[in-house]
Parts: structure tokens; C-alpha cells; sequence
């Protein structure tokens, strides 16, 4: 996915390309300390779900706003997009 369409898909434009490049590259390719990347990018993922869940979803409970937004974050689930 390029980074355009990516930041249409979130509604964000990222300022650093260079750290966004890094926080997308799978940390087999070349660098094992992109852990903290990971890290940092799951905590994003989880925020913008959460926070478009919320915005659709006005009336539902927190238990099921957390299950959709762990079933939209799994592996899986990204694979297929």
C-alpha cells in the first residue's frame, strides 16, 4: 500500500516518511531493533480503530467496541487487506 493511500485510509498525513517507511518494514528485513517500532505502530493501529469504532458506534458498550477492535487489528484480519 503506498503511503498516499494509507493516509487516506486513516485520515492522517504523516510528517516523517522516513519513520513511517521504517514502522512498516517487517523487522526480518533488516534491522531487529525495529521492535520498538512495532510496538509503537500496534499502539497507533489500536488508537485509530478504537477511535473510528467510537465515532461510528455511538451506543455500543465498551465490551463490544473492544471485540470488533480486536478482530480488525489481528494478523489475519490485516492480511487480508
Amino acid at each position: 500500500m503506498s503511503d498516499s493511500r494509507l493516509e487516506r485510509a486513516f485520515g492522517y498525513k504523516f510528517l516523517d516518511r522516513e519513520l513511517l517507511q521504517t514502522a512498516l518494514t517487517h523487522r526480518s528485513y533488516c534491522s531487529p531493533h525495529n521492535e520498538r517500532l512495532e510496538f509503537l505502530g500496534d499502539a497507533i493501529l489500536n488508537a485509530v480503530i478504537a477511535r473510528r469504532l467510537f465515532e461510528r458506534f455511538p451506543t455500543l458498550p465498551e465490551g463490544d467496541l473492544s471485540r470488533l477492535r480486536a478482530n480488525l487489528v489481528r494478523q489475519d484480519s490485516l492480511h487480508q487487506q
